[in-house]
């Protein structure tokens, strides 16, 4: 597994400081058991624990991540030097240690905007609560069930960020719901709330929702995986031209080079998938075409074995919509491109110096359709806040510029070649039915008496037949073929985003790199990436064509 190229699946942890000494062997076992089935549901994907090391549960979760070997990501409310005062003697030193096997540590950026009366440490413990909630693919609450108390941040506020993403962040909206979320209640007696075995534990939220999540993710390292070190040979073989897309100086900073790395392999498997999705609507379209061929001979040239060319031809278009099917390359095509776009944004962002979440900039849409890509762009995003700041005008928005530009000529030949395919299939069509009405005028004798006598008339009635019929069949299914691709729509697209870039390149350099402008322009790039999902998912090959 090449972790720098795949999605980790982040377990966020949040739970009571004070555990009792006799329930402390039950929760270990309970939270062991839990992290070890994620493993062995998902084994081409890294699980990362993400926390706070709070005393009590945040710890005892720590030592079993490090048993299990699980990399742990710290985000601190405050500088370590600030937080340690809070712990007893043993404790502390537990955090250290944790904190020096860590991935890494870092203090919590703002989410929200700071209260106008100044940031103090009740904010900051917020902020920390919502970074876990809202960064993991699933909340690990040892919690009583109980109401939040007075505290800045308590374990029943963690659980009511992730169910019910109830924060506001200072761009966007928080996209957390229990349709989206999983939170495993691992019961931790507290008081007087003892009502049942500690270590029990309770799944909220919608856990077929989650387990898609996972499984997408999982499938989408496992490929990753199998590209990286070139396991991946049933693939067409076909170079995309995929690169870095940003600068060589920005190389230090390993949350770039990890999104960057990430974007391409998932455009390549988006490249890949598209080759297979085009063959299979190529051959769905000759497979109509040649059933109609066949059927008409059967049927008006009378060779009887032609019908077996029809069955032929129907389990050939059987065959390649079930070989769709299995390969599922429409779904990977539209959405392994999304996940590319969607990442690209967001390291741009980040390139840029700012925190802006490309995920709390999705469109609703997006959040619904596709809820793994939302939660990858989240996962490879945790950790420390960018420190420096670039100007992204050539890489970014120059560089989109002109490959609209580019793209957009590339769509107009495409799109000419499908408009003059079908104007020539539909001429061919109407010269054949002008030539089909003058035999029947001058030779076929249906109203008049021939002007010329032929032998064996109906041997020509019948080819005129043959081929008008799969003319005009070749004139829908090849108008089908193109169809399914959109392309008068990709050209709009095109041609409208290379404005857009246009005006945001003079928009950047009259004003410089706002926090408004740079989330106008995020925004407007996802819209565009989910509208182009939406429409592409309506063309799924089938046997209707």
């Amino acid at each position: 597994m090449n972790p720098d190229k795949t999605i980790p699946i982040i377990i966020g942890v949040s739970g009571h400081r004070a555990i009792r000494d006799e329930d402390y062997d039950a929760l270990y076992l309970s939270v062991k058991t839990e992290l070890k089935k994620l493993q062995t549901a998902y084994p081409d994907s890294r699980i990362v624990m993400l926390s706070s090391l709070a005393e009590g549960s945040d710890l005892l979760c720590a030592e079993v991540g490090r048993e299990l070997d699980i990399p742990l990501l710290v985000v601190l409310p405050t500088s370590l030097e600030e937080y340690e005062k809070d712990f007893r003697s043993l404790p502390k030193e537990r955090l250290r240690f944790h904190c020096a096997r860590a991935e890494e540590v870092f203090v919590v950026p703002y989410i929200e905007a700071p209260p106008e009366d100044g940031v103090n440490r009740s904010f900051l413990f917020r902020q920390a609560g919502i970074y876990v909630a809202s960064r993991s693919h699933i909340l690990m609450a040892l919690w009583d069930g109980g109401p939040g108390t007075k505290a800045a941040c308590g374990t029943a506020d963690a659980v009511d960020f992730a169910l019910r993403g109830n924060y506001r962040p200072v761009s966007g909206m928080s996209f957390r719901t229990d349709n989206n979320t999983e939170v495993l209640h691992i019961f931790t007696p507290r008081g007087e709330r003892t009502g049942e075995a500690a270590g029990t534990v309770h799944a909220l939220g919608d856990q077929a929702a989650m387990k898609n999540i996972l499984a997408d993710t999982n499938e989408f390292n496992r490929q990753a995986n199998e590209m990286s070190t070139g396991e991946k040979r049933r693939l067409p073989k076909k170079p995309t031209g995929e690169k870095t897309r940003l600068p060589e100086k920005s190389t230090e900073d390993r949350k770039l080079a990890r999104m960057d790395a990430v974007s391409i392999i998932a455009g390549n498997l988006s490249s890949q998938n598209a080759i297979r999705y085009k063959k299979v609507l190529a051959l769905l379209a000759a497979a109509g075409m040649l059933l109609t061929f066949s059927f008409l001979m059967y049927d008006e040239a009378h060779a009887i074995w032609m019908i077996f060319v029809c069955g032929l031809t129907l389990l050939w278009a059987w065959l390649m919509q079930r070989y769709a099917s299995r390969s599922d390359c429409h779904r990977r095509y539209i959405e392994y491109r999304a996940l590319a776009e969607s990442l690209r944004v967001q390291l741009y962002l980040r390139y840029a110096g700012t925190d802006i979440q490309a995920a709390d900039l999705m469109s609703w849409t997006q959040q619904v359709e596709t809820a793994w890509i939302r939660d990858a762009v989240c996962a490879l995003s945790a950790g420390s806040a960018p420190v420096s700041g670039h100007d992204i005008r050539e890489c970014w928005v120059h560089d989109q510029q002109k490959y609209h530009q580019r793209t957009e000529k590339s769509s107009f030949r495409d799109n000419l070649v499908s408009e003059n395919v079908v104007h020539l299939a539909l001429t061919v069509s109407a010269l054949l039915y002008c030539m089909a009405v003058l035999f029947e005028l001058f030779w076929g004798g249906s109203f008049f008496a021939p002007v010329a006598a032929l032998p064996d008339v109906e041997i020509y009635r019948t080819w005129l037949k043959i081929i008008l019929g799969t003319i005009s069949a070749v004139t829908l299914f090849v108008a089908n073929y193109y169809g399914k691709q959109s392309l008068p729509r990709i050209l709009t697209d095109h041609r409208k985003m290379e404005r857009f870039y246009s005006r945001m390149f003079d928009q950047l350099t009259w004003h410089g790199q706002t926090e408004e402008l740079l989330t106008i322009l995020a925004r407007e790039e996802l819209i565009e990436n989910g509208n182009w999902c939406s429409f592409q998912r309506d063309n799924k090959p089938d046997i209707s064509m």
